[in-house]
């Protein structure tokens, strides 16, 4: 090949493809190349020194994508990618077939693309955040996009700067540290959600920082995307249940969830009551449409009681913290069955 040939076949490669975006380590021996589209290719290290080596030679250096052997050679490795197509676990062995090393390329589309793993909530957001109390746990879900089947591949939590993660042998269990927080996370066993808890987060301290959140999701296809998220515990604060209780015929009793944060005096609810006196025979939930009814708001640090109408066949109750702008909990109901008048005088007449 004389100079003027190799000098055009540089120019094409250099034309054809192109260096990604951006890359940078997700984890060790977890590579991600952020592309735009175009042809992009990327060199990979079986070794980064000679000690390997026998006598410096590494052209018996063999290559392995995805199990597969691949004719490139040496302690180089060229990978090439196209549009999203490339990812995938490279590996190297020796001549006698020792695993040398291996990097999992994944690939990161240019931000200005449309995400196309998780949906948007209702909320138009992709990650739901919730906390039962404000003890310091918290759970977090998405919504999996029907064409994508994926799993969380770095989970990344706490306050402050300078947050450190590590995952446990199990693959399943992410501990983060920073000066400020020591945030533990889980992955559900349904694959779409999480369950953290700060473990230096005091019920009884105001939050002078937010809890930030990334969550890194892979497909199979071996595509990344990143979601974050940021709160304090108070705007994601949402209670469970209330307990419904009935006193008489004519009086109900609310009770705080046995999850909620006390003493109660410190973390009041406010509660809605809703009487309902048309029924419903046919639902499950007699909450779910409220449109039309009368919701009556009330204040309690404790347990309270509540007077019924005469004429109530269902009330229903949800409550919310009394002291910040936080979500109300699900709907609770309680059905007040009334003996009817027909019964009550066939009992009177002895039949």
């Amino acid at each position: 090949m004389n100079l003027i040939d190799f000098s055009l076949m540089c120019a094409f490669l250099h034309v054809g493809y192109q260096n990604p975006l951006n890359s940078w380590t997700l984890q060790p021996n977890v590579l991600v190349l952020e592309v735009s589209g175009l042809r992009v290719q990327q060199a990979l290290k079986c070794l980064h020194s000679a000690e390997g080596l026998m006598n410096g030679d590494d052209k018996d250096i063999v290559w392995k994508k995805n199990g597969k052997e691949e004719p490139q050679r040496g302690n180089s490795y060229l990978v090439q990618l196209e549009e999203s197509l490339g990812g995938g676990r490279y590996s190297c062995y020796s001549k006698n077939g020792s695993l040398l090393n291996h990097t999992l390329v994944l690939i990161q589309e240019d931000s200005t693309e449309k995400s196309k793993i998780l949906m948007k909530t209702d909320m138009e957001d992709y990650l739901k955040c919730s906390a039962l109390n404000f003890e310091g746990a918290f759970h977090c879900s998405w919504t999996w996009d029907k064409t994508r089947v994926g799993k969380v591949a770095l989970i990344r939590a706490g306050r402050g700067l300078g947050v450190a993660c590590s995952l446990d042998a199990s693959g399943q269990h992410w501990t983060c540290s920073s000066d400020q927080s020591h945030v533990s996370c889980s992955v559900d066993a349904t694959g779409d959600g999480i369950s953290c808890v700060d473990e230096r987060h005091c019920a009884f301290a105001e939050e002078k920082q937010q809890i930030f959140l990334t969550i890194y999701v892979k497909t199979e296809e071996f595509l990344v995307e990143n979601y974050s998220k940021h709160f304090y515990l108070s705007e994601i604060v949402k209670p469970d249940k209330v307990k419904i209780k009935k006193v008489s015929s004519s009086m109900i009793e609310l009770a705080y969830p046995g999850s909620w944060s006390s003493p109660y005096s410190c973390f009041p609810l406010t509660f809605q009551v809703s009487q309902s006196t048309h029924g419903c025979k046919n639902c499950d939930n007699p909450c779910d449409n409220l449109a039309n009814e009368e919701i009556v708001t009330v204040n309690s640090s404790s347990t309270c009681q509540f007077e019924v109408k005469s004429k109530s066949k269902t009330v229903c109750v949800r409550a919310k913290d009394a002291l910040s702008n936080s979500q109300w909990s699900e709907w609770s109901h309680l059905r007040l069955r009334k003996k009817q008048k027909s019964k009550m005088m066939k009992h009177a007449s002895g039949e």
